[in-house]
């Protein structure tokens, strides 16, 4: 007799979506909840999971944060949640590097450039 068993990773949309302002590119967009885990299958049949983290990812800038694992539980739920600056830590950047937001004209410029290539101004 023989067995089929694995540790995997796993990762999961979770239902949650707010609009908001972003704090990091200041664009309107929304933040969208994940939730990583880990998990034992035996038979291709996950049986056990441990490791749950829980991350808000925002659609305009793809800034990631880590959410506190008792709201996160929360969006798992299914229960109305709102969140607040107080209740994630960002992790990191979106893919396209760090911007900046000109105060003047709008534009998104790299993070790097100390003048807007739009409209001059400083930014």
């Amino acid at each position: 007799m023989f067995f089929i068993f694995a540790i995997s990773n796993g990762e999961k949309q979770l239902d949650f979506n707010q609009t908001m302002i972003c704090s990091h590119c200041g664009q309107f967009g929304r933040f969208n909840a994940y939730m990583t885990y880990m998990y034992f299958s035996l038979f291709f049949i996950p049986l056990i999971f441990w490791n749950r983290k829980y991350y808000i990812k925002s659609t305009c800038c793809n800034t990631v944060y880590s959410l506190n694992p008792d709201i996160g539980k929360k969006i798992r739920r299914g229960e109305e949640v709102s969140l607040s600056e107080n209740d994630m830590e960002p992790l990191f950047g979106s893919g396209q590097g760090a911007k900046k937001h000109c105060a003047a004209c709008g534009y998104l410029a790299e993070a790097d450039y100390d003048y807007c290539p739009k409209c001059g101004s400083r930014l």
